[in-house]
């Protein structure tokens, strides 16, 4: 099916849901308890529920595990990283292979973790990940896996990535100019991509989701042709405002395109409706285009924060668990697991840390201090 520009309004409910702003909620946890106060909570906090669940103060429960596997990318994207790179980590620093599921497994079977992304830097980078995947798969209750990639040499393996149990896939797509994603990317590798997105699609690891980026006089007119290209060939696209996670902590407001300026955009070429569908825990605003059934999802993650509705634990590739994106602590699982403690008491740690997370991440805040890792290091 094709979708023809048209030049339309987005309509009263479209104006109305742009002017929402996502308050978070400073509530009490939802889940309550009797469990003793844990050293990790802050002064004053309520005592942690006797819950085997990431639960934290403000009543979230987190559900959904992002596992970095490598920090390394075969790209050098102008918003993330400096063009000659960065200091990968070193091999001896990372988790094995068996480290990272074991901790996969006690998230599933021990916290309740019912999603496991795999992101990197880019984690097709990894080798054995297709094992990784397989005994993520292998685990019971299982999870659902995905990964999030630059789609670069997926075209050669997404059968082999579909077969271990990998279920979907999102791929990192700004532009789609040749020369122009030569110059975000520094890297000549368009057609990869679109390839890549093919193989993904063609595989079954579907919903394919492509996630956007727009930059203010580098592809903001861009809006439209990627959103076109995504429902002429069953993708899901999703435009992520540019967040505070460049390795040169340059990022700067005034180039970030806001979902209202997206929305704005689109609505001159298509008639955009809300989706009927709850949100929930979902990051992305999502719109019907045309009347359906196509969709596009707008993630307002700096605009109209979702923090209130966050349910998600994260690990980097060296092991450090991270309680939300923009942290600036870390918890050590890595070392736990090298001095032989059994599972429940990294399960502890890990509970102890999820309880601790703050409401937000305070990037609209006048003390708010950008993470030292940038998004490589971290995983998206």
């Amino acid at each position: 099916m094709s979708y023809r520009s048209r030049r339309v309004s987005t309509g009263s409910a479209t104006r109305a849901t742009l002017d929402r702003v996502t308050a978070v909620d400073l509530g009490f946890p939802g889940i309550r308890g009797t469990g003793a106060q844990d050293p990790a909570s802050a002064p004053g906090a309520p005592p942690r529920p006797d819950s085997p669940l990431l639960v934290d103060r403000f009543g979230r429960v987190a559900t959904d595990l992002r596992v970095s596997l490598t920090d390394r990318c075969n790209l050098r994207c102008t918003y993330c990283m400096p063009a000659e790179g960065l200091d990968w980590m070193p091999r001896a620093d990372r988790l094995t292979d068996d480290e990272v599921v074991r901790l996969v497994r006690i998230a599933v079977e021990r916290l309740g973790v019912t999603n496991v992304r795999f992101t990197g830097g880019e984690p097709t980078l990894r080798r054995g990940v297709e094992g990784i995947i397989a005994a993520t798969a292998a685990l019971a209750p299982r999870p659902r896996i995905s990964m999030t990639t630059n789609a670069i040499g997926l075209a050669a393996r997404a059968p082999a990535l579909a077969a271990a149990g990998l279920d979907r896939i999102n791929v990192s797509l700004d532009t789609l100019r040749p020369e122009r994603f030569a110059e975000l990317t520094r890297r000549d590798r368009l057609a990869d991509v679109l390839d890549g997105l093919a193989a993904a699609r063609d595989a079954g690891l579907t919903p394919v989701k492509v996630n956007a980026v727009l930059v203010r006089g580098r592809n903001d007119d861009e809006a439209a042709p990627l959103l076109r290209y995504c429902l002429d060939h069953g993708y899901h696209l999703r435009f992520i405002e540019q967040m505070p996670l460049d390795a040169q902590h340059g990022w700067d407001r005034a180039e970030m395109i806001t979902a209202a300026e997206i929305l704005t955009a689109l609505g001159r070429e298509f008639e955009l409706t809300p989706s009927p569908r709850p949100r929930g825990a979902a990051p992305a605003e999502r719109w019907l285009v045309d009347g359906g059934p196509g969709e596009v999802g707008v993630i307002a993650s700096v605009t109209r924060p979702f923090c209130g509705d966050c349910d998600r634990t994260r690990l980097t590739a060296d092991g450090q668990l991270r309680s939300c994106l923009f942290s600036q602590t870390e918890t050590d699982l890595r070392a736990p697991l090298r001095a032989g403690l059994p599972d429940e008491e990294v399960a502890r740690r890990w509970r102890a840390t999820m309880w601790a997370k703050l409401a937000g991440h305070e990037i609209n805040e006048a003390g708010f201090a950008q993470p030292i890792r940038p998004m490589s290091a971290i995983g998206g």
